[in-house]
């Protein structure tokens, strides 16, 4: 089964609501979409982010949009008028989320054209 970065399967946004990053990842294609709810699991997206995020991650499904959101909890330093890191905002988490490697069957591979 290939393992393939998430970015050859998804588009991702992120933003800040006080300490709580908000991430969305959006599939690129329709039948993409069930990979990324078996394969982003709450407990996965907390493990990449490890050491980024403090809090909780909650997970939410918008099928009608192929989508997921993720809120990261206790991810921005105390949020955007507090924080001394760099990204207090929260936007470079969409870029990270998408270096997540996934595992796909062949076939979602071949359509995503992910390198062998």
């Amino acid at each position: 089964m290939p393992r393939i970065q998430l970015l050859h399967l998804a588009h991702a946004r992120s933003g800040d609501k006080g300490d709580t990053a908000n991430v969305g990842v959006i599939a690129l294609k329709p039948e993409f979409y069930p990979v990324l709810v078996e394969q982003l699991t709450v407990e996965r997206v907390k493990q990449h982010f490890q050491g980024m995020v403090h809090g909780a991650v909650e997970r939410f499904e918008l099928p009608n949009l192929e989508a997921l959101n993720f809120l990261l909890h206790n991810a921005l330093g105390g949020g955007g008028t507090v924080s001394l890191k760099t990204d207090a905002q929260g936007k470079v988490y969409s870029t990270a989320i998408l270096r997540m490697e996934v595992d796909v069957d062949d076939d979602i591979a071949r359509l995503a054209g992910a390198p062998a």
